[in-house]
């Protein structure tokens, strides 16, 4: 029998460097994001975004998307996955 995943939506944010992080004015990091730092569940050494998952600790690079799972669950993703599996949401989800 063969199964297809379910359709689901999800936030995520393209880290492009410490820069976007540093004195944020201009609401580039999301506040799901904000959140995940302040409650320590998104950390940094050396100016890159480290995040504790199930898998153990990962590193975020530039170019890779953070992002926020269906159960408020943080975690990194290389961009040319991120691009394969997602696309922008350009309608509304009818609820």
């Amino acid at each position: 029998m063969k199964y297809r995943a379910k359709p689901v939506e999800i936030e995520a944010f393209k880290f492009e460097g410490e820069e976007q992080f540093i004195a944020d004015e201009t609401g580039a990091v999301p506040f799901w994001l904000a959140c995940a730092i302040a409650n320590a569940e998104v950390g940094f050494s050396e100016g890159v975004p480290v995040i504790e998952t199930l898998e153990g600790t990962m590193t975020v690079s530039p170019g890779d998307y953070i992002i926020k799972g269906t159960q408020g669950e943080i975690y990194p993703c290389k961009s040319d996955i991120f691009e394969g599996k997602y696309e922008p949401v350009t309608e509304p989800r009818g609820e």
